[in-house]
C-alpha cells in the first residue's frame, strides 16, 4: 500500500511533476474543447462537424502547453519529431471521438432528445473517447515526442 508520504515524494519527482503539468494542460484542452463543442452544436453545426472543429480547437492550447509547460521544451518545435506526431495522435482521438460522437448523436435522435439534451450527450461521449485515449497519448508523448534528442547521444 502507497502511503501519502511516498505519493508526496512521487509528485515532486521530474516525472510526478511532468504527470501533474499533463494532467492539467488536459483540463485546460477538455475545458476549451468542450465549450467550443457545445457552442457550436447550440449554433446548429452538425455534431460531427463541430466536433471536428472543437477537436482541432482544444489541440492548439495542448500542443504549446504541453510542450513548453508539461516538457519543458523551447525553441522552434521539431516537425517530424513534435509536431506530425502530436497532431498524429489528436487526428487518432478526433476520429474516435467523432465517431463516438455520431453514435451518440443517432442514439439521442432514436430517442427523440431535445437539441440540448444532444448536445449535451455528443459531449459526453467526446469527453468519454479523450478519456479513453488519456493515458496512451501521456506515454507517447513521454516517451516518443518531448523529450531531450540532445541527451540521447
Amino acid at each position: 500500500m502507497t502511503s501519502i508520504a511516498d505519493l508526496r515524494a512521487r509528485a515532486k519527482s521530474p516525472g510526478g511533476q511532468k504527470a501533474i503539468k499533463y494532467t492539467l494542460v488536459s483540463v485546460i484542452s477538455v475545458i476549451v474543447t468542450q465549450i467550443a463543442l457545445l457552442g457550436l452544436q447550440l449554433l446548429h453545426m452538425s455534431p460531427v462537424a463541430a466536433n471536428l472543429a472543437a477537436c482541432t480547437i482544444g489541440g492548439v492550447p495542448s500542443y504549446y502547453l504541453n510542450r513548453r509547460w508539461a516538457w519543458g521544451k523551447s525553441g522552434k518545435s521539431h516537425l517530424w519529431k513534435e509536431v506530425v506526431p502530436f497532431w498524429t495522435l489528436n487526428f487518432i482521438g478526433i476520429g474516435f471521438s467523432t465517431g463516438c460522437v455520431a453514435i451518440a448523436d443517432h442514439w439521442s435522435l432514436s430517442h427523440h432528445y431535445s437539441h440540448l439534451v444532444r448536445s449535451l450527450l455528443n459531449n459526453a461521449a467526446n469527453l468519454g473517447a479523450f478519456g479513453v485515449l488519456w493515458v496512451g497519448k501521456f506515454l507517447a508523448f513521454n516517451k516518443l515526442m518531448f523529450i531531450d534528442h540532445a541527451a540521447e547521444s
